[in-house]
Formats: structure tokens, C-alpha cells, sequence
């Protein structure tokens, strides 16, 4: 893991941005007992260790600072588990629209 970023790298920030005891009291009572968070890709704009706080320039040209959490961080997110009621709908309707057009 790299500790240190330099200026123009790609890194990813992270930030609070409500503390629980700050979110709004009609929410469900499980999300207002964690904090609003935010975590941010972005170039760094200035060189900087793990764990300080910078600011980094988004690729849309936000300016936005947080705590450096990690550079060049990877994509890890997918759609989860296929499921097996989605899958069947494409060839169903493939079926449906060439019986139609017959």
C-alpha cells in the first residue's frame, strides 16, 4: 500500500459529512444513528501522506477536501448476485416479439 500521494495522482478521499446527532429526526432510526459519509475520487492537489486532509479536483472540476484514504483506488463495486427471475426476462421477450412479428 502507498503511504504517500504526490500532486496530479488519482486518489480517493473520504469525509463526514453529518454526525449522527446532525441528521434529520425523521429518518429511519438505524440511518440516523451513523454518520453522512462521503468517499470521493479525484487528482490530489498537492503532495500528502495517508490520513491528512487535502483537497483533490474531481474530473467533473469540483474542488473538494477530505482525508486521503488511498491512491489509485480501484473500482470493487459490481450488481451483486445474478438473478434468475432477470435472466429469463430477455430471451421471454425476444420470444414474445419474434412470435408477433410472424
Amino acid at each position: 500500500m502507498i503511504d504517500v500521494a504526490k500532486k496530479g495522482e488519482w486518489v480517493k478521499i473520504h469525509d463526514v459529512i453529518l454526525n449522527p446527532s446532525d441528521r434529520a429526526p425523521s429518518l429511519p432510526d438505524d440511518t440516523k444513528q451513523v454518520p453522512l459519509e462521503m468517499w470521493v475520487n479525484g487528482f490530489l492537489n498537492h503532495d500528502a501522506n495517508i490520513g491528512e486532509k487535502v483537497e483533490i479536483t474531481t474530473l467533473s472540476g469540483r474542488k473538494v477536501e477530505g482525508i486521503l484514504v488511498e491512491v489509485n483506488p480501484r473500482y470493487t463495486h459490481d450488481f451483486g448476485e445474478p438473478l434468475p427471475e432477470l435472466l429469463k426476462i430477455g430471451p421471454t421477450l425476444k420470444s414474445i416479439l419474434e412470435k408477433r412479428d410472424a
